[in-house]
């Protein structure tokens, strides 16, 4: 998939990729040298399919907001027809952004600060000033550059380079896993960010298994036990997953287990019972309970630091009652958040110190090991496939 393989040692690379139970861990170069970075950001972020954040942050007509993906920026557009667009966010005249990274606006035409070139919603250039007397002149051909884009669940998936094929191939059996929570639904009720002092890949390494719950989660193990956890194996798509069982008495993750929202109206009971986490390569966890969606997004900021957009989805049927709070859910994975931090942030202390070896993982880091080998596929300049655990 990936022409050119990543700047570290195949050796080490290979021993990721060994069979379970014999791999190792990621060199420790993959965690803390910017020259890595840089060629996932090429080819992770930039040669993929990513997540930018939910469709309803650019939902109404002439709005724009402005995302990075990998070393990219882009520029989001809703069109007067309600069409979804996304340009380069660079201007054809000398490269100045459209909009500042991170902004949104709502206006009729995209203009550019410096120069004042201006663009139609759907990329057309609109005008150019004191151009008019330029010979060949072609306006036809300055239109901005489009970048694909796609819509699923309720969330924009941009594809920088556009050729990492239909999303629907990059999600596999996530899809028909997921569709009984009706996701492009829900309502965002709530919105943390983070930043880590970790590499990215760090959290989703510790996302994928609760060997370490018993520890540093006495909430969570109250509710949920640690123990209960069983992954998915060998699903098509580029995703890693599994689910956990609510203990007895409990209704959903939070602190005392009750629910203060409502039952999400396609699960059937025994999903009533279960949290699934899936992580969407690269960067999307999808956290799926009885009656919320939460959802982690996952930003390298270098190779130490990242920013996590943590979110909290809820039923239009509870977000719309006067007296709904969503604190229920939002304290108690606020509290598993930080506990989870801390220990990522120190797990990237050892990663700093060049005493690190790549250990070993157990049977219960089925999961991390998929997400692994994965990194490692993709890193040698193959597919996107994971290891098989047997």
């Amino acid at each position: 998939m990936y022409r050119t393989p990543a700047p570290l040692p195949i050796e080490a690379v290979e021993a990721a990729l060994r069979p379970f139970g014999r791999s190792r861990m990621l060199p420790r170069a993959a965690y803390v040298e910017e020259e890595v970075l840089e060629w996932e950001r090429r080819h992770f972020f930039d040669g993929g399919w990513v997540c930018v954040g939910r469709v309803d942050e650019v939902t109404e007509p002439r709005a724009q907001k402005a995302v990075r993906v990998g070393n990219t920026g882009v520029l989001l557009t809703r069109d007067e027809g309600g069409e979804l667009h996304a340009f380069a966010n660079i201007c054809r005249h000398r490269g100045h952004e459209l909009l500042a990274c991170g902004t949104s606006a709502v206006r009729g035409v995209i203009q550019c600060p410096y120069h004042a070139w201006s663009y139609e919603l759907d990329g057309a250039l609109r005008l150019a000033p004191r151009f008019g007397d330029i010979a060949n002149f072609e306006s036809g051909e300055l239109g901005l550059i489009p970048i694909a884009h796609a819509e699923w669940g309720g969330w924009i998936f941009l594809d920088v380079n556009g050729r990492a094929g239909a999303l629907t191939q990059h999600l596999g059996s996530l899809a028909a896993l997921v569709e009984p929570w009706e996701c492009e639904r829900l309502v965002v009720c709530a919105t943390h960010e983070y930043e880590l002092r970790a590499n990215w890949k760090v959290p989703i390494e510790n996302y994928h298994e609760c060997y370490h719950c018993a520890l540093i989660h006495p909430e969570l193990c109250r509710v949920s036990p640690s123990e209960s956890g069983v992954n998915y194996r060998d699903e098509p798509g580029a995703w890693v997953g599994g689910q956990m069982a609510l203990a007895d008495g409990a209704e959903t993750m939070s602190l005392d287990g009750r629910s203060r929202g409502v039952m999400l109206r396609g699960l059937d009971a025994e999903r009533r019972r279960q949290v699934i986490y899936a992580n969407l390569f690269p960067n999307l966890l999808i956290s799926l309970h009885p009656d919320y969606v939460m959802t982690h997004r996952i930003e390298p900021l270098t190779p130490k630091r990242s920013r996590v957009e943590c979110q909290w989805l809820f039923p239009p049927e509870a977000a719309g009652r006067e007296d709904f709070d969503p604190s229920y859910a939002v304290g108690f994975w606020d509290v598993t958040n930080r506990q989870d931090w801390a220990a990522v942030e120190s797990v990237q202390r050892g990663l700093d110190s060049p005493m690190f070896v790549p250990g070993l993982l157990s049977t219960s880091e089925d999961a991390v090991y998929q997400f692994v080998t994965m990194v490692a596929a993709g890193y040698l300049g193959r597919e996107l496939v994971r290891g098989s655990v047997g």
